[in-house]
């Protein structure tokens, strides 16, 4: 009878454990996470409507507060935030056509009455849309001095609005059904396997991002230096993403590292490292990787990044039973 009870518990430790993985992660990071992102964007939407200059202490303190509230959350990339594009509508990026600068010129140059109503702009081109589009306006006065003040301010109103309606579609979904839905594997996700693999895709993707795009996209490469690629660098954002994209991922890798105390250590020493490097670069928006003496701090942190992602790949991921030889941004 013992033997069987101990069996039994053998048998159903691992589902707990898996379980309760998945709860951890839904009611600590991202329930938490898309509330914040909701709330933070209603707020820019009000100081918009408060205070809409582009040079408005209130508007960019409130679309940093939720800029970096998007960044928390960003690499959870699926389910809501692939709904209806949400995801690219709160941040085009990269932009390696400049789309943005065009986009949102358009607008200005034709007075365009799309951004009249919500549901029209809802209906404009992606690229005038979301935090990468405030990025322009706020901090670029090239498009800003083109318009006429009431329709800069209305453009600024109808892109906070929008941001703010995305957001809390976003964390309406959550709430309403899409956590159940990973909680309780058998509709969406037919097995706890396949829920596990869309959570450890999400910590490789934005593991993958931040080296690759945040860090990789402005260094370019010894002869080449690409500084002005770097993200969100009119508002001197760059180097910050980096910090919040660390901060953001560190707690998935440890969740999703379950019981293996071991592997949530290795974790906690190379995340606590790749901090120190961000911490210690002072230089907001990667100027430095033009100058052959001082990219090598870029480059160091990137591959800090690159270690985390070497321990998903080779530990976390066959731990999981999840197939780490994927290309995160090409999806499943």
């Amino acid at each position: 009878m013992r033997s069987t009870a101990l069996a039994f518990s053998l048998i159903l430790t691992p589902f707990c454990a898996s379980a309760d993985m998945v709860d951890d992660i839904l009611d600590q990071q991202i329930l938490p996470g898309m509330e914040t992102l909701a709330s933070t964007s209603t707020t820019l939407a009000r100081a918009a409507k408060a205070d809409c200059r582009s040079n408005s202490t209130l508007m960019r303190r409130a679309y940093d507060d939720a800029f970096d509230a998007w960044m928390m959350v960003s690499h959870f990339r699926f389910g809501p935030t692939e709904t209806d594009n949400r995801a690219f509508a709160l941040s085009f990026w990269p932009d390696s056509r400049g789309k943005i600068p065009k986009a949102l010129s358009a607008l200005v140059r034709n007075q365009d009455p799309v951004i009249n109503t919500p549901e029209d702009f809802a209906t404009a081109s992606i690229a005038a849309r979301g935090f990468y589009a405030m990025d322009y306006l706020l901090y670029n006065s090239e498009i800003t001095g083109a318009s006429t003040a009431e329709y800069h301010c209305n453009l600024f109103q109808a892109i906070t609005a929008d941001i703010a309606n995305t957001a809390q579609l976003i964390h309406n979904d959550w709430q309403a059904s899409y956590a159940d839905q990973l909680r309780s594997p058998g509709d969406r996700y037919q097995t706890e396997g396949e829920v596990k693999q869309e959570l450890y895709k999400a910590l490789n993707t934005g593991l993958q991002v931040t080296a690759d795009m945040r860090l990789g996209r402005p260094l370019g490469t010894f002869d080449k230096p690409r500084p002005k690629r770097a993200e969100a660098r009119r508002s001197r954002r760059s180097q910050r993403h980096v910090a919040l994209s660390l901060q953001a991922l560190k707690p998935l890798a440890i969740a999703l590292s379950v019981d293996n105390v071991a592997l949530a250590d290795k974790f906690h020493l190379t995340f606590a490292k790749a901090h120190k490097a961000v911490e210690r670069l002072d230089d907001p928006i990667f100027a430095s990787v033009a100058d052959p003496a001082d990219r090598f701090r870029v480059e160091a942190l990137q591959q800090l990044v690159n270690d985390i992602r070497a321990i998903a790949d080779t530990e976390l991921g066959p731990s999981l039973g999840v197939d780490p030889g994927f290309n995160s941004l090409d999806g499943d």
